[in-house]
């Protein structure tokens, strides 16, 4: 059974409550300038174009105040590492990027986020996001986003999805086994709530 990517999210949605509530509890929630954040030295286009796309998520506040919801439960590495929360638009919101077989640098399709122990989220990365047949309908060749190639999800797969293309972009955090990686060994889903 194929599950639009948009659905599979609604569907997770549940799970991701808690991370949601703790975001939406904070008191004074962290301003962008008050989240550590050092630049590191592998910028390049891509890089650049997201982070001046997505400065603003790092308050995940502005993020869910145009419509971003948690689509998954913190994703953690098969062997270390992690990849955080991934919050999607809401499939209701104009400008839904799940369907619509488009990438563009300066509009992810995914907002990722890592679990803090005081309840917070800190923005790390994001990722794009394109069905493979969609993709293939007005393209030659594998996905590719500003001429960086995406990795195939091959189907069958763990989220019972058609093929995607997909690439994750740590923008936010740095990732010794590269920028776009998988997974980051500096992100974890094990941080205690310090209550």
């Amino acid at each position: 059974m194929r599950i639009p990517l948009s659905r599979l999210a609604w569907a997770l949605l549940p799970l991701s409550v808690p991370f949601l509530a703790g975001a939406a509890d904070q008191k004074q929630p962290p301003s962008a300038s008050q989240q550590s954040f050092v630049f590191r030295p592998d910028t390049g286009p891509l890089i650049d174009k997201v982070r001046r796309a997505t400065a603003r998520y790092r308050d995940v506040n502005v993020a869910m105040s145009e419509g971003w919801v948690p689509g998954t439960p913190c994703v953690s590495g098969p062997n270390e590492g992690a990849m955080g929360v991934h919050f999607l638009l809401k499939p209701t919101e104009p400008g839904n990027r799940l369907d619509d077989g488009e990438l563009d640098p300066e509009a992810p399709e995914a907002l990722i986020y890592e679990p803090q122990a005081n309840g917070s989220l800190r923005f790390v990365g994001v990722e794009f996001i394109v069905k493979k047949a969609d993709w293939e309908k007005h393209h030659k060749g594998p996905g590719v986003l500003d001429g960086h190639l995406m990795n195939l999800v091959a189907e069958p797969n763990r989220y019972g999805l058609p093929a995607f293309y997909e690439m994750h972009v740590w923008a936010w955090e740095d990732n010794p086994q590269g920028t776009f990686a998988d997974w980051n060994i500096r992100v974890t889903c094990n941080k205690q709530r310090a209550d």
